[in-house]
Protein backbone atom coordinates (compact mmCIF):
# COMPACT_ATOMS: atom_id res chain seq x y z
CA UNK A 1 0.00 0.00 0.00
CA UNK A 2 1.00 3.63 -0.19
CA UNK A 3 1.34 3.74 3.61
CA UNK A 4 3.57 0.64 3.63
CA UNK A 5 5.78 2.20 0.95
CA UNK A 6 6.01 5.44 2.94
CA UNK A 7 7.15 3.59 6.08
CA UNK A 8 9.30 0.81 4.59
CA UNK A 9 11.03 2.74 1.81
CA UNK A 10 10.85 6.40 2.91
CA UNK A 11 11.26 5.91 6.68
CA UNK A 12 7.86 7.31 7.56
CA UNK A 13 5.86 6.60 10.72
CA UNK A 14 2.26 5.49 11.00
CA UNK A 15 -0.11 7.23 13.41
CA UNK A 16 -0.06 5.71 16.92
CA UNK A 17 -2.95 3.35 17.71
CA UNK A 18 -3.75 2.99 13.98
CA UNK A 19 -2.44 -0.56 13.54
CA UNK A 20 -4.53 -3.59 14.48
CA UNK A 21 -1.23 -5.37 15.21
CA UNK A 22 -0.80 -3.20 18.30
CA UNK A 23 -3.64 -5.20 19.91
CA UNK A 24 -2.75 -8.57 18.33
CA UNK A 25 -2.39 -11.14 21.14
CA UNK A 26 -2.43 -14.47 19.31
CA UNK A 27 0.61 -16.73 19.18
CA UNK A 28 2.45 -16.41 15.89
CA UNK A 29 5.22 -14.74 13.95
CA UNK A 30 5.85 -11.26 12.58
CA UNK A 31 7.66 -10.80 9.27
CA UNK A 32 8.69 -7.85 7.11
CA UNK A 33 5.73 -6.66 5.03
CA UNK A 34 8.18 -5.77 2.26
CA UNK A 35 9.92 -9.13 1.78
CA UNK A 36 8.40 -11.66 4.25
CA UNK A 37 11.70 -12.02 6.16
CA UNK A 38 10.95 -13.35 9.72
CA UNK A 39 11.52 -10.60 12.32
CA UNK A 40 9.83 -11.22 15.69
CA UNK A 41 8.11 -13.95 17.67
CA UNK A 42 4.87 -13.18 19.46
CA UNK A 43 6.59 -14.46 22.63
CA UNK A 44 8.70 -11.26 22.63
CA UNK A 45 5.73 -8.91 22.12
CA UNK A 46 4.45 -6.71 24.95
CA UNK A 47 2.01 -3.84 25.40
CA UNK A 48 4.16 -0.73 25.71
CA UNK A 49 1.20 1.66 25.82
CA UNK A 50 2.77 3.72 23.02
CA UNK A 51 0.30 2.81 20.28
CA UNK A 52 2.75 0.78 18.19
CA UNK A 53 3.47 -2.96 18.26
CA UNK A 54 6.44 -3.43 20.60
CA UNK A 55 8.87 -6.28 21.17
CA UNK A 56 11.71 -6.80 23.64
CA UNK A 57 13.91 -8.65 21.13
CA UNK A 58 14.00 -9.57 17.44
CA UNK A 59 14.82 -12.98 16.04
CA UNK A 60 18.57 -13.59 15.70
CA UNK A 61 19.99 -11.73 12.70
CA UNK A 62 16.55 -10.44 11.66
CA UNK A 63 17.13 -6.68 11.94
CA UNK A 64 19.83 -4.07 11.75
CA UNK A 65 20.06 -0.56 13.18
CA UNK A 66 21.30 2.81 11.99
CA UNK A 67 21.55 6.16 13.72
CA UNK A 68 18.59 8.44 13.01
CA UNK A 69 19.16 12.14 13.77
CA UNK A 70 15.85 13.42 12.41
CA UNK A 71 13.48 15.65 14.39
CA UNK A 72 16.31 17.15 16.50
CA UNK A 73 17.07 13.93 18.40
CA UNK A 74 19.27 10.87 18.10
CA UNK A 75 17.55 7.48 17.91
CA UNK A 76 18.34 4.01 16.58
CA UNK A 77 16.28 3.22 13.50
CA UNK A 78 15.48 -0.47 12.93
CA UNK A 79 15.49 -2.01 9.46
CA UNK A 80 14.91 -5.45 7.97
CA UNK A 81 18.24 -7.26 7.63
CA UNK A 82 17.06 -8.77 4.34
CA UNK A 83 15.57 -5.91 2.29
CA UNK A 84 16.55 -2.85 4.34
CA UNK A 85 12.95 -1.76 4.86
CA UNK A 86 12.43 0.71 7.71
CA UNK A 87 10.50 -0.89 10.57
CA UNK A 88 10.64 1.61 13.44
CA UNK A 89 13.02 2.46 16.28
CA UNK A 90 14.56 0.76 19.32
CA UNK A 91 14.65 2.38 22.76
CA UNK A 92 16.22 1.38 26.09
CA UNK A 93 13.02 1.58 28.15
CA UNK A 94 11.67 -1.94 27.57
CA UNK A 95 11.01 -4.82 29.94
CA UNK A 96 13.43 -7.51 31.14
CA UNK A 97 15.32 -9.47 30.12
CA UNK A 98 16.72 -7.07 27.46
CA UNK A 99 15.45 -3.70 28.68
CA UNK A 100 14.80 -2.83 25.03
CA UNK A 101 11.63 -1.70 23.27
CA UNK A 102 11.55 -2.36 19.55
CA UNK A 103 8.76 0.06 18.64
CA UNK A 104 7.59 -1.08 15.18
CA UNK A 105 5.22 0.35 12.61
CA UNK A 106 2.40 -2.16 12.18
CA UNK A 107 2.18 -1.49 8.42
CA UNK A 108 5.79 -2.66 8.11
CA UNK A 109 4.87 -6.04 9.62
CA UNK A 110 2.92 -9.07 8.44
CA UNK A 111 1.50 -11.33 11.16
CA UNK A 112 0.99 -15.06 10.71
CA UNK A 113 -0.89 -16.81 13.51
CA UNK A 114 0.40 -20.16 14.69
CA UNK A 115 -1.71 -23.05 13.38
Amino acid sequence: TREQYEVLRREGTERPYSSPLDKEHRTGAYACAGCAHPLFSSSAKFDSGTGWPSFWKPLDGAVGTTTDRSFGMTRLAVHCANCGGHLGHVFDDGPPPTGLRYCMNGVALAFTPQA
